[in-house]
């Protein structure tokens, strides 16, 4: 089984949550604060990356999920996405999937840490 950190489209009652099948929910939890999160693709998805400092929490939900879910989310996520440990509270460890830091930098996508996590992003930029 793979413990999986869900931090973006995939979350539940967000419109990726069908990539996870019928992946165990396990809790809500968020990471350590380590990350940047910016709306990659003119908002399309997010992308996550480690920083040295001025690093924030970032909230999402764990799953188990077995080798083939796993490998459907994989297969699934956007491109340039790798798996990788991110550093949760409660000093647990999850498999992420993250965005090269470059990448971000290069296309210069919006910086979203202050919104509150992926989810709070979509609902506060949504269009009625």
């Amino acid at each position: 089984m793979h413990r999986v950190f869900i931090c973006g489209s995939a979350l539940r009652g967000q419109p990726d949550h069908q990539n996870l099948q019928s992946a165990i929910f396990i809790k809500e939890t968020k990471t350590l604060p380590l990350y940047r999160l910016h709306a990659a693709e003119n908002g399309w998805h997010p992308a996550i990356y480690q920083v040295e400092t001025g690093g924030i929490s970032i909230p999402g939900e764990i799953y188990e999920l077995t080798p083939e879910q796993f490998e459907y989310l994989a297969t699934n996520e956007p491109p340039h996405m790798y798996p990788a440990e991110v550093k949760l509270e409660g000093n647990e460890v999850a498999t992420a999937f993250l965005y090269p830091q470059e990448l971000v930098e290069q296309y210069n996508w919006l910086d979203i840490s202050d919104y509150g996590g992926w989810a709070a992003y979509k609902k506060a930029t949504a269009t009625a």
